[in-house]
């Protein structure tokens, strides 16, 4: 996405030589031909930190399989409700469940639940976002006015009634974030869209007879890529939040799936004599929550302008 987003910088650049305003996201500088986003995160004091932290979970995330000791669903060789010991660090559940093992799996579950919202959720905003914004007129209206609606609905009541309709099940969680989450983006995509088909390489592009479609895959979707990345990057901590809130009462997927939110809730009623039961899957879903939004907040101090100009 970097390579395409260099292209519509580059040809904007040309483009606006003869004195007409710059594209998006270009300074009176000489652009550069690459822009390598994992070097520029790294020179900055937290963003070597939050996207190391960030490889991290998901390689940890990959591999859960083989660095958890025991399957999810395994009883161990331990009573119900052991407390933490050199060979379970954090004890067992009610059941007799590794809860290391389990929290490594829902650690799992939910980074890559949450990425595939965030995806799901691009690709249906850029494709309604690109549209609107490129087509204008009536179609961009009828489009916005569709989003609008989705924006008018509350997200948290919206998701819980979709899920509620469907039954509880992690893909059923999945969808009912996706259906509320889309929105935001197609509504980013639209404003960059349109602000770039005014933009001197936009009409430089028209006047060469370049099509519809071209325009808009070429030369102003690149153009809104920016901050389609910093809010994917600062949205993976709240849908976290989201999948473990929906999980918590009683949402997800049924007991034993290993999904953090229901992990806890499961374990209230242990909280004050067995505290481990619900408390390291609790951390698990603030550990997570806060890596995110450390690397959210690295990739958005990286990608904006003014913290360039600052360095």
């Amino acid at each position: 996405m970097s390579i395409s987003g260099t292209h519509v910088e580059t040809v904007g650049a040309t483009a606006g030589s003869g004195g007409g305003p710059a594209p998006h996201g270009v300074t009176g500088a000489p652009t550069e031909s690459r822009w390598p986003l994992l070097p520029r995160l790294s020179a900055l004091p937290r963003g070597g930190v939050s996207v190391t932290a960030f490889a991290l979970v998901s390689v940890v995330a990959l591999l859960a399989g083989t660095l958890a000791p025991h399957a999810p669903d395994a009883i161990v060789n331990l009573a119900p409700l052991h407390a933490p010991t050199r060979g379970a660090p954090f004890g067992t559940d009610e059941v007799g469940h590794d809860i290391f093992s389990r929290v490594l799996y829902g650690i799992r579950e939910s980074w890559f639940s949450a990425l595939a919202v965030i995806f799901g959720g691009v690709a249906v905003g850029v494709l309604i976002g690109g549209i609107a914004g490129a087509a204008g007129g009536l179609l961009d209206s009828l489009l916005m006015r569709i989003t609008d609606l989705f924006l008018a609905l509350p997200a948290p009541i919206l998701a819980i009634a979709v899920v509620a309709a469907l039954g509880p099940s992690l893909i059923h969680s999945l969808l009912a974030l996706s259906i509320v989450w889309w929105p935001w983006y197609a509504r980013i995509v639209r404003g960059e869209v349109h602000a770039l088909s005014v933009r001197a390489h936009a009409d430089a592009a028209r006047l060469a007879g370049v099509s519809r479609a071209r325009m808009l895959t070429r030369h102003l979707l690149p153009g809104a890529l920016r901050p389609v990345m910093v809010t994917m990057s600062l949205d993976v901590g709240n849908l976290v939040l989201a999948l473990a809130a929906l999980s918590f009462i009683g949402l997800g997927a049924p007991a034993p799936s290993a999904e953090l939110g229901g992990m806890s809730a499961r374990g209230l009623d242990y909280l004050l004599g067995h505290p481990w039961v619900p408390l390291f899957p609790a951390f698990g879903v603030a550990l997570l929550a806060l890596i995110a939004n450390l690397a959210g907040d690295g990739v958005a101090r990286v990608l904006d302008p003014r913290e360039r100009k600052t360095r």
